[in-house]
């Protein structure tokens, strides 16, 4: 189980950067509905591949931290 920071400047900045990706992803979600209902197959399969792509290093990033916090534990 990791440990969740006790600095609150530490979890506004947490706060912060989830809303962020949040804003991203519904950005992502809004032009792929957009483009769908335009009927424009290219740019819509380019949004797509972005949005996984998006997706795909947000979630490598959580791994990152989560195998940091892992390792920090051990040496503590």
């Amino acid at each position: 189980m990791s440990r969740i920071p006790k600095n609150k400047k530490v979890i506004s900045e947490y706060a912060r950067d989830i809303m962020l990706i949040d804003k991203i992803y519904q950005s992502f979600e809004a032009l792929e509905e957009t483009l769908g209902k335009l009927k424009l197959e290219e740019p819509l399969f380019i949004t797509y591949m972005a949005k996984k792509s998006f997706a795909d290093k947000v979630f490598s990033q959580i791994q990152h931290y989560r195998e940091k916090l892992r390792y920090h534990k051990y040496l503590n």
